[in-house]
């Protein structure tokens, strides 16, 4: 095997929420630890962000999905060639893609699986534009081992919370960005994981319909509205917070139709809309806990990260329903950034694929074995 040795990695993220393409120039250790050197949220231009939230909704075209995926990978690169021109080339570029369809159950059509992800920005223009060797589409060899293909932080939760220097504790990991995902690292039980459902998805929804704004910031609109319990406990009865992990969702299930259909039972009050909404994720989260993480491991610590580490209303309200033991905190305090949390993984996940290490946790995606995920584009 070849030796390990330090690499420079440009990671590329956007995730289910598209307010950015989070760049960040890092340093992954053969230890698996990595270093952030740089991180920026690159902006979609405006016509690019409108043309995605089109596809989100499908109401794209073949046509346009082909031509997206080239549009995309040039913002991409765009995004990368910013940290070049500050820091040079690095060793490679590990790019995970816009999510554009996310489908992970178990339908069949002629006896084959439908299972299936599509993430777009074309690895070859990343690769042509920057120069680099880019390592992408991560998801797809996961799935094709009957997996999910998500989550896939899970790995780098792993390394750094249970091998790593963070290790002795029993943590839940969680990351609230469009969706909520949740890694529980236990000292003497296996690592598991699973989307628990929305995480910023239907906050950003109304915020935009209500208030014409792209998110709630801080929580602040939250904190002004009242939570209606009678809406909360209908909402709170959608079977995906019933269903056994492993298991992922997406924007595919809580798709604007789905929020709208929804909200024909919200209150009269715009902020009494977003303070529940913004309670839904806090309780789906704690809830998902008591289903599923509680029987098995007894957790020290919530660590969370993501864009709902900084609403201070939902993490009011996650203080609220978690057990008063369980100390919560955010990875910032554990030296990992909130925001580029995703970011830093996914350079872990492209280091791994370089040196053709397995870098899928099957007792969190479901899969059939350890792959090595990405596919090289010179």
């Amino acid at each position: 095997m070849q030796e390990l040795e330090v690499k420079k990695v440009i990671a590329l993220m956007s995730g289910t929420s598209c307010d950015s393409i989070d760049a960040g120039f890092c340093e992954v250790y053969p230890d698996k630890t990595v270093k952030l050197i740089r991180g920026i949220n690159y902006q979609y231009p405006e016509h690019v962000r409108a043309k995605i939230f089109q596809m989100f909704r499908g109401e794209a075209s073949i046509k346009d999905i082909c031509q997206m995926n080239f549009v995309i990978g040039k913002c991409f690169a765009d995004a990368a060639n910013v940290l070049i021109s500050e820091f040079g080339k690095p060793d490679f570029i590990s790019s995970h893609g816009q999510t554009v369809y996310h489908y992970p159950f178990d339908e069949k059509i002629d006896n084959i699986s439908l299972k299936s992800t599509l993430q777009i920005g074309e690895s070859s223009v990343i690769a042509q534009e920057t120069g680099c060797l880019t390592i992408s589409n991560f998801r797809e060899a996961d799935i094709a081992q009957n997996g999910q293909g998500a989550p896939l932080v899970c790995f780098a939760d792993e390394a750094w919370f249970k091998w790593g220097k963070c290790k002795g504790k029993n943590y839940a990991i969680q990351n609230i960005g469009g969706i909520s995902n949740v890694t529980v690292i236990s000292q003497d039980y296996e690592t598991f994981g699973f989307d628990t459902g929305l995480g910023n998805i239907m906050i950003d929804y109304c915020m935009g319909k209500y208030f014409n704004e792209p998110y709630d910031n801080d929580g602040e609109i939250a904190s002004m509205g009242n939570v209606c319990d009678g809406w909360l406990d209908c909402l709170l009865q959608d079977e995906y917070y019933f269903m056994d992990p492993p298991k992922s969702t997406g924007r595919e299930y809580f798709s604007p139709s789905y929020i709208e259909s929804v909200l024909k039972f919200a209150p009269e009050d715009p902020k009494d809309i977003i303070a529940t909404v913004t309670a839904l994720t806090a309780k789906t989260i704690a809830q998902s806990y008591e289903r599923f993480v509680y029987p098995n491991v007894s957790i020290n610590e919530a660590v969370i990260c993501g864009g709902g580490a900084y609403n201070k209303t939902l993490m009011r309200m996650l203080r609220t329903y978690l057990p008063k033991h369980i100390d919560l905190k955010t990875c910032e305090e554990y030296g990992i950034s909130n925001n580029f949390k995703e970011v830093m993984a996914f350079a872990l996940l492209g280091y791994c694929t370089y040196y053709g290490i397995p870098n899928n946790l099957p007792c969190c995606t479901g899969a059939n074995k350890r792959v090595v995920m990405g596919k090289l584009t010179y």
